[in-house]
């Protein structure tokens, strides 16, 4: 299908309904302007960065089931709609400070049992019961890692991993 990812992970994106060149710019700033206007009961709001509105705009709304063993652990099914996890201001402010890096949720993985998140730099998390993970550098290594089951790698309290 193109080259910026394996067949295997371009054939799943299609499967959901992702074209190279898909992109909706208008829903991409209506869930950004809403996530930013919704508020915790504390008062807190999201952040939402740039790379989280990228996003949005290509891949919002997708369901991706990935099918098969996986490389390393299963394949991850994940949904690219932050009002999945949209009451995870405290979560993701927690993983924020320990990154150094503000973070902005982009939707579920394992059919609601991590948050995924993104940070100011286009660096991509999972929040779950096991702890917080970095996914890769950038949405499309994170989409790879989780169609292809790719391990991610532990954040530790430091902020590193």
């Amino acid at each position: 299908m193109n080259d910026r990812f394996p067949s295997l992970v371009a054939e799943t994106l299609q499967v959901a309904g992702w074209v190279p060149g898909r992109r909706d710019d208008d829903r991409a700033r209506q869930w950004a302007l809403r996530l930013a206007a919704s508020a915790a009961p504390d008062g807190r709001q999201h952040t939402v960065v740039r790379a989280a509105v990228e996003t949005y705009a290509e891949f919002g709304g997708l369901l991706v089931r990935p099918q098969g063993d996986g490389e390393q652990i299963a394949p991850s099914p994940f949904h690219l709609d932050p009002f999945l996890v949209g009451q995870s201001v405290d979560t993701l402010a927690a993983l924020a400070a320990a990154i150094g890096a503000p973070l902005t949720p982009i939707g579920e993985e394992g059919d609601g049992t991590g948050i995924l998140a993104i940070d100011d730099q286009g660096r991509v998390f999972v929040l779950d019961h096991g702890g917080d993970w970095f996914l890769g550098e950038h949405v499309d290594e994170a989409i790879t890692a989780l169609v292809l089951g790719r391990q991610p790698r532990r954040v530790r309290q430091d902020g590193t991993w």
